[in-house]
């Protein structure tokens, strides 16, 4: 009996590596093919950040991942353009200057499947999926972190280029701050962005380190004692004159600078995290399903709610417990709509 009964057993865990293999086998010939904006795939941003959901596809679902540079926006085009030459099954682009060619070649090829990070299309496109973040839910809560931080009562933000994947955190940051002076009848300042005129700090790309670092020295002698470049790149230029500087901090973006950018960890204070890895491999999960038909145009919203963005943890001594019980509050208090972060305000302004 007891002979019969391994025997059964073996075979059990025999089929189920049979299945285990097929499985991996099915998503082991889907191609995912991710096209990089400007800034390189190791600019500890953006562009990295959507890698590591690729790489996450590829130890867990056995997926076959490769990426291409841009070096300028030019790129764009042709890097898609060789993907589908190659039968990529899937094309991820990231960020919002290349929504012009991926709706383009979407639109030829209704075979290959896209996703682009930080834009979405209206009227959708159905083979398209869209990637965007309520980073003003994150950057609000920094906002008032850093309002609580400041020894100087001046904060500052600054974006790479003008669009809205950038201007959405300068939005929130400086409701943040807003909102911690109504609550505790204070005066900080924000410098580099009014969410009220329209108007900002913007170096014109997400390349320069020493667009940085000379943007930051400019804040820095403003009395600014607080930084929040939204630039990828351009911001560890910032954060080492920060350093250099002394007495003052810097915000990190997209992924806690604490890990992608160590050697400045004395001097983050927080970092606004936009989650585009964890977004990046559940689209990938959903498109090499061999049950996947199309995304039907739908659009991902990464959220406080779902863990799309949030922020790091407040340095340790940078502000009081009490700030911190304030933040886990308006935290949850964002997700239940009991506060506006600025930015639905803002863009209704525009229109």
């Amino acid at each position: 009996m007891r002979k019969r009964l391994s025997v059964v057993l073996v075979f059990v865990l025999l089929f189920s590596l049979v299945l285990s293999a097929c499985g991996r086998e099915d998503r082991g010939d889907f191609q995912v093919g991710m096209i990089t904006d400007i800034g390189g795939i190791d600019d500890a941003s953006f562009n990295a950040t959507s890698w590591a959901g690729v790489e996450r596809a590829e130890n867990e679902l056995g997926i076959q991942g490769d990426f291409l540079e841009s070096q300028a926006q030019t790129d764009y085009a042709p890097n898609i353009t060789q993907f589908i030459n190659q039968g990529y099954e899937l094309i991820v682009t990231v960020g919002f200057l290349l929504a012009d060619d991926t709706a383009e070649f979407a639109r030829a090829n209704p075979d290959v499947s896209f996703a682009i990070v930080d834009f979405s299309y209206d009227p959708p496109i159905d083979n398209v999926r869209g990637l965007v973040f309520a980073t003003d839910e994150a950057a609000f809560l920094a906002g008032y972190a850093a309002a609580a931080a400041t020894q100087t009562g001046i904060v500052a933000t600054f974006g790479g280029i003008n669009i809205p994947p950038v201007s959405i955190f300068m939005v929130g940051f400086e409701s943040g701050v807003n909102y911690y002076n109504a609550q505790h009848g204070a005066d900080v300042q924000v410098l580099g962005w009014n969410t009220a005129e329209n108007t900002g700090v913007f170096v014109g790309n997400f390349e320069s380190t020493d667009d940085g670092r000379r943007v930051a020295d400019e804040l820095l002698s403003e009395g600014a004692d607080i930084i929040m470049p939204v630039a990828g790149p351009v911001g560890l230029g910032s954060a080492q004159a920060v350093q250099e500087f002394g007495n003052a901090w810097i915000i990190g973006v997209d992924t806690d600078w604490t890990v992608s950018a160590p050697e400045y960890a004395n001097v983050i204070l927080t970092s606004v995290l936009k989650n585009m890895d964890v977004a990046v491999f559940d689209t990938i999960e959903m498109a090499s399903n061999p049950d996947f038909q199309s995304f039907g145009g739908e659009t991902y919203v990464g959220m406080l709610d779902n863990d799309g963005v949030g922020i790091s943890d407040v340095a340790a001594g940078a502000i009081s417990a009490e700030v911190r019980t304030e933040i886990e509050a308006l935290r949850e208090a964002i997700i239940n709509n009991e506060i506006d972060t600025g930015w639905a305000g803002y863009i209704a302004g525009l229109n």
